[in-house]
C-alpha cells in the first residue's frame, strides 16, 4: 500500500520538478533551493515532498523500503500529472537520492551526494546517520522546551546547526513536544538503503538524463563511485569541493547552478 505524501507545490509553471530530502527531513529543507532554481527557470514550478515516515506525510504499512518509498513517490506523480502539472525531473539528496533513481518514468534525475552503491557499515564509528539516530532513540520522546531538546543532541557530541536540524521533526503534542519520527521504522528505510545497489540503473542508458553532484567534504560517494560514476557516458557530473554532505546548507548557489545548468529552458 502507498503512502499519502504530503506536499507543497511552488509556482504555477505547467511542468515541475520534484525534491525529495533525506533521512530525518522533510521537503521544505530545500523551499530556498527550490525556489531559487524556478526563479531563473521560469517554465518550471517544484513541488517538495515529504517522504514516508517523515514530515506531515502518512507511514503507511510495512516494509519501509526505498522501493516503497519510490512507489509513493510515483503514485503522487501520477497524481500532479492526472491534474495537469506532470513532475518531468525530480531532485534526491542522500536517502532521497536512492529513492529518486529507483523511481521510474522520471525525465530528468539530479542525485545529491548518494551513491547508487550499499552503503557503508552501519556500525561504522564515522556514521554520522547512526550517530543522529542513536542520540535521538536514547533521549526522551517529549521535552518541555526546544532548547533543552537541541542541548541534550549538543552534549552527546552533535554539531549545533544538525541539533537544530533534527529539531526541526519535534511537534507540540499534550505535555510538550514530541519527537514525530517513528525511530525504529526509520532504522528500516536506512538499512534497506545501506544494503541497495543501483548501478544497473545508473549505467543503463534509457534511464532518461541523469546529473550527480558530488560534495569534496563528504564520504558520502567514495573515490570508487566517483571514478565510475565519472565513466558513464549519458552521465553528467558536478564536483564542489568545499561543500560537506548538507549541500543546501554548505553551498546552496552551487547547487541551484548545477540543477538549473540541468533542467532544459
Amino acid at each position: 500500500m502507498t503512502a499519502r505524501l504530503h506536499h507543497e507545490v511552488l509556482g504555477s509553471a505547467p511542468r515541475l520538478v520534484g525534491f525529495v530530502h533525506g533521512i530525518f527531513g522533510s521537503g521544505a529543507n530545500w523551499r530556498s533551493v527550490a525556489r531559487a532554481v524556478i526563479a531563473k527557470r521560469p517554465t518550471w514550478g517544484a513541488v517538495l515532498v515529504d517522504l514516508r515516515l517523515h514530515g506531515r506525510s502518512e507511514a503507511s504499512e510495512p516494509p519501509h523500503t526505498v522501493a516503497a518509498c519510490a512507489a509513493d513517490l510515483r503514485a503522487l506523480f501520477d497524481q500532479l500529472a492526472g491534474a495537469g502539472t506532470p513532475v518531468e525531473a525530480a531532485v534526491g539528496h542522500s536517502f532521497g537520492g536512492k529513492v529518486v533513481l529507483a523511481t521510474d518514468g522520471v525525465a530528468h534525475r539530479f542525485i545529491l551526494d548518494a551513491s547508487p552503491s550499499p552503503g557503508r557499515d552501519w556500525n561504522a564509528p564515522d556514521n554520522s546517520v547512526r550517530a543522529a539516530w542513536e542520540s535521538m532513540h536514547a533521549l526522551d520522546r517529549v521535552w518541555p522546551r526546544r532548547d533543552d531538546y537541541v542541548a541534550a543532541l549538543i552534549a552527546r557530541g552533535h554539531s549545533a546547526p544538525l541539533s537544530a536540524w533534527l529539531a526541526m521533526n519535534l511537534v507540540a503534542t499534550e505535555g510538550g513536544l514530541r519527537n514525530r519520527l517513528d525511530l525504529p521504522a526509520v532504522r528500516a528505510l536506512l538499512d534497506d538503503y545501506g544494503a541497495l545497489e543501483l548501478w544497473p540503473r545508473v549505467e543503463d542508458p534509457a534511464a532518461g538524463a541523469l546529473h550527480f553532484v558530488v560534495a569534496g567534504k563528504s564520504s558520502a560517494v567514495s573515490d570508487a563511485d566517483r571514478a565510475r560514476l565519472a565513466a558513464v557516458p549519458h552521465l553528467t557530473l558536478t564536483y564542489l569541493p568545499e561543500a560537506g554532505h548538507w549541500l543546501n546548507l554548505d553551498a546552496p548557489a552551487a547547487v541551484v547552478d548545477a540543477l538549473v545548468a540541468g533542467l532544459p529552458a
